[in-house]
């Protein structure tokens, strides 16, 4: 992978100041691939102690995000059109992983799979899958 393409990916999520308040850290970053980790926290539960299906769509979407940028030209920005999200289980565990992967890239809009799996022991679980739809948009361009 392009060295200056996982710069680009890094210092455009050190931006995310959501990704900042979650305690998201990106830890895989390939052509068509990020991977962002967090850490389970109190702070991040709903009523009932699972990691919020908030924080679990966000760290899904993003992961989508950034594995699409990943195909993108190096003036293009990226921003999401649409998700669906299935959340298959109760998101308890150690931590957080949220795998994003292009399914296709077009010229405009890219085509996302993201997974959520929570870790415990060293296992994972599944929690979630996501599919998303994402635009090309050139820096400094307004709708």
């Amino acid at each position: 992978m392009n060295v200056d393409v996982e710069a680009r990916i890094r210092r455009s999520f050190a931006r995310q100041g959501y990704m900042a308040t979650i305690g998201a850290e990106l830890v895989h970053v390939a052509e068509g691939e990020v991977d962002i980790a967090l850490p389970f926290s109190d702070q991040l539960t709903q009523q009932d102690g699972y990691l919020h299906a908030g924080v679990v769509a966000g760290a899904a979407d993003s992961a989508c995000g950034y594995a699409a940028l990943t195909t993108m030209d190096a003036a293009a920005e990226v921003l999401t059109v649409e998700f669906k999200i299935n959340l298959l289980a109760p998101a308890a565990g150690e931590g957080l992983l949220a795998r994003g992967r292009v399914v296709r890239a077009g010229r405009t809009l890219v085509v996302c799979r993201g997974d959520a799996v929570m870790i415990t022991g060293g296992k994972e679980r599944q929690v979630a899958t996501l599919t998303a739809t994402l635009i090309s948009m050139m820096r400094g361009a307004s709708g």
